[in-house]
């Protein structure tokens, strides 16, 4: 008899099939309130499940007494409670390493879009309002040869900062659980403290999951430590930040503009003040967005879901 996949996040037609020529697979593209009680109905049965963008909470996975793994189409893990499945022995699978380009394009193309004011100056040329030469209102700050500030120096980190220092040849400073000797080595960056971070970049852009400890760690008092001329890039999670003193450093000008891929909540409110800040560039949480990248992903997270219902060990494990 087959083992039982619930899928609730769209895959690629030629994944999904090599999932039902397998197991006997319950799909949904996605889970909304119309479908959810079939969702939740599905998980009793199952054995493993994949999917991404849905908190999957304990009491869902205490519905499914037979479930062995969970695959995430994701880097990140936490829509998942760790503490949960090492306690119940279950696996959850994720997609680290196939994501660290694109994402690091993403990161790279906000700190120059935030540094040129480039959707502000594009929005301002097709509203009509280009009439001549940009007065110095509208200039915008150089980046090569800036100093980036990196919290957190990990394989995205890392990404980030090669395209800073062999590019645009900045200094890399960073801050880290461990130092980085590789980071050190082949791209000169200096480890530092935390505050000497926040002092000393022209642009901070922390790397950091979102756990019990990092959750709202940025505030208003790192945001105090910053140039005055310093610009606050996040692409990794939302939560890390206190969001309410960012709009304040940005309004008071505490620091000089943002950069941003992720939000306390998302979709980001119409009703939010980052989007009445002109100094602030804004993106849909797209930093693994290409069609290249979202493929591999999900090709690993299907081979990771394969892996743990064969009895194998799946290539990336968070638990």
């Amino acid at each position: 008899m087959k083992q039982h996949v619930v899928v609730y996040k769209a895959l690629p037609e030629d994944l999904l099939g090599r999932l039902q020529a397998e197991f006997d697979v319950t799909y949904f593209a996605g889970i909304d309130v119309g479908n959810r009680p079939q969702f939740l109905q599905a998980l009793k049965t199952a054995h493993g499940m994949i999917g991404a963008s849905l908190p999957i909470t304990n009491e869902m996975l205490e519905a499914a007494p037979l479930l062995k793994i969970v695959s995430t189409i994701s880097v990140g893990v936490d829509n998942f409670d760790l503490d949960y499945f090492r306690r119940r022995a279950l696996m959850l699978a994720h997609t680290p390493g196939v994501l660290n380009e694109a994402t690091a394009d993403a990161i790279f193309a906000l700190i120059l879009a935030s540094a040129r004011r480039i959707v502000e100056l594009a929005e301002l040329v097709k509203a009509g309002k280009w009439q001549g030469s940009i007065g110095e209102s509208l200039f915008g700050a150089n980046v090569h040869g800036k100093t980036l500030g990196m919290l957190g120096m990990g394989r995205i980190g890392s990404a980030v900062a090669r395209r800073a220092h062999h590019g645009f040849g900045m200094k890399i400073i960073y801050h880290n659980t461990r130092p980085n000797p590789d980071a050190e080595q082949q791209l000169a960056a200096t480890y530092v403290s935390r505050e000497d971070l926040f002092r000393q970049a022209d642009f901070v852009c922390p790397m950091l999951p979102l756990t019990t400890q990092t959750e709202r760690s940025i505030g208003a008092q790192e945001f105090a430590l910053m140039k005055r001329s310093a610009i606050f890039i996040n692409a990794s999670r939302g939560k890390i930040i206190d969001e309410a003193a960012l709009i304040n450093a940005l309004q008071q000008k505490i620091i000089y503009g943002a950069g941003l891929d992720v939000f306390e909540k998302e979709p980001l409110p119409m009703d939010s003040a980052l989007l009445q800040l002109p100094n602030v560039v804004a993106l849909p949480h797209i930093g693994s967005a290409t069609h290249e990248t979202r493929r591999a992903m999900a090709e690993l997270a299907v081979r990771n879901l394969g892996d743990g219902l064969r009895g194998a060990q799946p290539q990336h494990l968070a638990a």
